[in-house]
């Protein structure tokens, strides 16, 4: 059954900075993600064309993903403007992590790649436990 977990809204707010993967992640798709931010949504044709592939990807995460106490949406946001102050950990529940990130600027963005590959899995596993 289909979950309201990822929005089309914050998709095509993040599809804004999708030059540099950011719908891509938060859809789930840090693969394509990563190769996004390095050539620039691939010199910007995929870019362009993800602005008619996200509604896919929107069903797609909603199948993948469970809704629960942590909200997606608001994690991805909190994480892709403030992730280098730990704010998405500290919501997650991950105390110690967030003041870590807060202290060291997001463990020295290293911490921050890391979120942006797995936070859909951390999150998912958080709501299914």
């Amino acid at each position: 059954m289909k979950s309201d977990t990822h929005k089309k809204s914050i998709g095509y707010i993040l599809w804004i900075f999708g030059f540099l993967g950011a719908h891509r992640f938060y859809y789930g798709k840090p693969i394509s993600g990563t190769i996004y931010f390095f050539t620039f949504g691939l010199l910007f044709i995929g870019w362009i064309i993800d602005l008619f592939l996200i509604p896919g990807m929107e069903r797609e995460a909603g199948l993948r993903f469970s809704e629960g106490p942590v909200d997606f949406n608001l994690a991805w946001i909190l994480l892709t403007f403030l992730g280098i102050f730990g704010i998405h950990r500290l919501y997650m529940g991950k105390w110690i992590t967030g003041i870590v990130y807060f202290l060291t600027g997001g463990l020295f963005l290293v911490g921050i790649v890391y979120d942006f590959w797995t936070l859909n899995e951390q999150i998912h596993i958080i709501n299914v436990s």
